[in-house]
């Protein structure tokens, strides 16, 4: 739709997806859902605050996210068309993020069995997509309907 969305790669958790706004403050340092990697806490110590604009969604553990696409093609079907893929460099795995009305309803987790971090995701020109791995051995993946 053209906004603009990104990720936020927390300490020991609170990674975040955002849709940043002109004005809105979401909270880095004050509040997080994740903690310093010595454990104490970030900021305050708390995950929200009033004024402070929360995240769409967020993962604790941290999944460490990498690259971020949506998929706009119906090439793997009307259940996949519009959903946001995240690659996860900790756990290894492509993330799938259902939305409706730009909130996150359904959270799936794909390319396990690869045993690669996954270090970036994009939609080919095909309508395709593709996911870059990151190892000695890494590898380029077109995910097939």
């Amino acid at each position: 739709d053209g906004a603009f969305w990104m990720t936020e790669h927390g300490p020991m958790g609170g990674d975040e997806i955002n849709r940043p706004q002109p004005g809105a403050n979401h909270g880095w340092p004050v509040v997080s859902f994740g903690v310093n990697y010595d454990g104490t806490p970030v900021g305050a110590g708390v995950s929200s605050r009033p004024g402070l604009a929360a995240p769409l969604h967020h993962w604790t553990p941290s999944i460490a996210p990498s690259g971020m696409a949506f998929l706009t093609t119906d090439r793997y079907g009307p259940a996949w068309q519009g959903n946001l893929f995240v690659g996860s460099l900790k756990f290894q795995y492509l993330v799938r993020l259902e939305l409706r009305d730009g909130r996150v309803v359904a959270e799936h987790q794909l390319l396990q069995d690869v045993g690669q971090r996954i270090r970036d995701v994009r939609q080919g020109p095909d309508g395709l997509l593709y996911v870059v791995t990151d190892s000695a051995n890494g590898q380029l993946l077109r995910l097939l309907p």
